[in-house]
């Protein structure tokens, strides 16, 4: 009977000793688990953290491209080629930003990938901005070239135009100094007996007599001498209408003309005109034109 009771106690104790165990074991899985969860949900919100550091840098990598493809504040980007390799990194930024808003932050492993690719990215974009560095400083010596370059072709400019000016003067006194002068003009009547009046019924010619002045710098040869006889009413006195020279890019009627050979030297002249109209008394003038130029005038009166 105490053997049995003995027993009896014996197992009793042994399933309470495999209950306690029991029970300690569920206490420290539920621990384990427990913690377990905590450490879980500490590292999800790290991954949280880490997966929202690294959206904000994409998105900041992003600006920066759209920056440098669109001439930001610092740079400015007129190589296609560049721009074309711009436009792609930031397409490939863009890809992964979406697919950062959809990877689950206990993907670990794919945010540690993205966030290689975004250092791979980032060396990338430090290595265009370097190049468009480059660019601009390269642009802004060219700039400054070209400036110098403007500077000296305006200052050749500058100095052609003062050139052809002076060449214009120079060629415009030689054209005057070439002009042909004519001086101690005279007009007067001569009768049919070839005797001097400046009474009007008796004038059977009017005589101009005038010297063609020395000038070494006129071109030689054959030249025509033009007189044009005004009369007191302006009226000039022509034999036909088709008696007309050029002067001032007009064609003008002459009186009366005489081809000389001109030498250069001083030459004594002498004009006529046959009256064969009705004269009026009054003041008369005579001009003398050559080469194109009037050389000279003079003015003269005729009496009843």
């Amino acid at each position: 009977m105490l053997k049995e009771n003995f027993l009896m106690k014996g197992k009793q104790t042994l399933w309470i000793g495999i209950v306690l165990l029991l029970v300690v074991i569920v206490l420290l899985a539920g621990y384990y688990i427990y913690q377990q969860k905590q450490d879980m949900s500490e590292l999800v919100q790290q991954f949280d953290l880490e997966k929202e550091a690294l959206g904000d840098e994409f998105n900041e990598l992003s600006t920066q491209y759209v920056s440098l493809q669109f001439e930001g504040n610092k740079f400015s980007v007129s190589n296609d080629s560049l721009v074309s390799k711009l436009e792609s990194e930031q397409v490939k930024v863009q890809r992964l930003m979406e697919e950062l808003r959809t990877v689950k932050s206990s993907n670990a492993r794919r945010v540690s990938e993205l966030k290689n690719e975004l250092e791979t990215l980032k060396r990338i974009m430090r290595g265009y901005i370097q190049q468009i560095d480059s660019l601009n400083q390269l642009n802004q010596v060219l700039t400054q070239e070209n400036k110098q370059v403007t500077q000296k072709y305006r200052q050749s400019q500058e100095v052609v135009s003062l050139l052809s000016k002076e060449k214009g003067e120079l060629s415009e006194r030689v054209s005057l100094a070439s002009k042909l002068d004519a001086g101690n003009i005279s007009a007067r009547g001569i009768t049919n007996k070839n005797k001097a009046t400046n009474q009007i019924n008796k004038i059977d010619q009017l005589a101009i007599n005038f010297t063609i002045n020395k000038n070494i710098t006129a071109p030689v040869g054959e030249k025509d001498i033009y007189i044009r006889i005004q009369k007191p009413d302006d009226d000039v006195l022509i034999k036909s209408k088709l008696n007309v020279f050029t002067y001032e890019n007009k064609e003008i009627n002459y009186s009366s003309k005489r081809t000389i050979e001109y030498t250069g030297e001083e030459m004594a002249l002498t004009i006529y005109w046959k009256v064969e109209e009705f004269l009026s008394p009054g003041t008369y003038r005579v001009f003398l034109f050559a080469d194109g130029n009037q050389i000279g005038s003079h003015s003269f009166k005729l009496e009843k």
